[in-house]
């Protein structure tokens, strides 16, 4: 009753609101497919995940956060060295307003109302849960629109189209171009050299987030993190195995398959599991720490004996290139690694600051991966 309550004041407020000076009403189409009225350039947003910031920061590089009236509250627990210096260079973001998730239920739909946000936008794996709870329905009934995005789930498919609705919806169509055309320069870089040099693919295995758990050992199929590494010229062993994106190898599928090279990506998961064994690489990480991690990492049933442990090719990389526009500095150090005589002049660290001068509103901190190659 109460929430009936919220929802017919807010339909009559919405009446009589004038539309924004400026701005026009249009449609847009997501990533679902979805048609979605929205009045642009939006004015305030409430972003269905704090990560999303990684490509916001790119389109509103004067400050980010202007837009954003509410957001969820992942960004400061998942990357939470990336959000200090965000929160160093703009210390009023610690006051956006913060919600649960869709997926666990704990959206806080009455505090979305009285924001009054312009748009809504969601990652496309909420997609189920929004739609099972009536979500879009109940907003839609009080004029916020949703619309989906995905870094994460096919990000080769789905991260230019994501790029441009959202530069759309910020009326900075020509800002996410410039961005799109870098991003695709930059993996073109290792792209073409594959392609014309045609080398020997060594077989990699790409652990998701190792040590976050006890358990062993989560992966990806043919996309994320499976695709940089067909992309950076290897072959990832867990495509044949993992239907979709995410999924996990037992150990004695790993030892089977005896991989070339191990590639972990890791975090700082401190939020999450305090202590835990999961190798903390990241902006301005302790690298000497993380190696230590790594190599712990190595001694675990599943990558005993194998040619990846024995010849040292055992690397670690920051996990949120899985989940932003940022994948192509990733698929460059994994190239490097996979084939250094080819990428010998290639320097990822390089590219990643450029990003940084280019596009970004933060200055770019070292420490986004480590391998245990480097050590011999």
């Amino acid at each position: 009753m109460i929430l009936k309550s919220i929802f017919a004041a807010a339909v009559a407020l919405a009446a009589f609101m004038p539309l924004t000076l400026g701005a026009r009403a249009g449609t847009v189409t997501d990533i679902s497919g979805r048609k979605v009225e929205v009045k642009t350039p939006v004015e305030k947003v409430i972003l269905g995940e704090g990560r999303q910031i990684y490509l916001i920061a790119a389109l509103d590089t004067d400050n980010p956060f202007k837009r954003i009236v509410g957001w969820r509250e992942d960004f400061s627990q998942a990357d939470p060295d990336n959000y200090a210096v965000y929160l160093e260079k703009f210390p009023s973001m610690a006051t956006i307003p913060t919600f649960g998730g869709f997926k666990d239920g704990t959206f806080d739909i009455e505090q979305a109302i009285a924001l009054q946000p312009d748009v809504m936008i969601m990652n496309i794996e909420s997609k189920q849960a929004t739609e099972d709870a009536q979500y879009i329905e109940k907003l839609a009934a009080v004029g916020i629109p949703v619309v989906y995005v995905d870094f994460r789930e096919h990000p080769f498919t789905n991260t230019e189209p994501s790029m441009r609705l959202i530069g759309k919806l910020f009326g900075q169509e020509k800002r996410a171009e410039e961005f799109i055309a870098y991003r695709a320069a930059q993996i073109a870089r290792v792209t073409e050299v594959i392609a014309e040099k045609d080398p020997k693919r060594p077989t990699v295995f790409v652990e998701r987030a190792g040590g976050y758990s006890d358990d062993c050992c989560m992966s990806f199929g043919n996309d994320n993190f499976g695709k940089f590494v067909e992309m950076a010229g290897g072959r990832n062993i867990a495509a044949d195995l993992i239907p979709g994106t995410f999924g996990a190898l037992n150990p004695e599928q790993i030892i089977a398959s005896d991989p070339d090279q191990v590639i972990v990506t890791g975090g700082n998961w401190e939020a999450y599991v305090p202590g835990g064994k999961w190798v903390g690489v990241g902006p301005g990480a302790d690298e000497a720490a993380a190696l230590k991690k790594l190599k712990g990492l190595t001694e675990r049933p599943a990558l005993t004996g194998i040619k990846a442990v024995e010849n040292g090719r055992i690397h670690a990389i920051w996990h949120q290139f899985y989940n932003s526009p940022y994948q192509f500095v990733a698929i460059q150090q994994m190239a490097k690694w996979l084939h250094p005589d080819l990428f010998g002049d290639l320097d990822a660290e390089a590219t990643f600051k450029e990003l940084h001068e280019k596009f970004l509103p933060v200055e770019y901190r070292p420490g986004h991966w480590v391998s245990l190659s480097d050590e011999q």
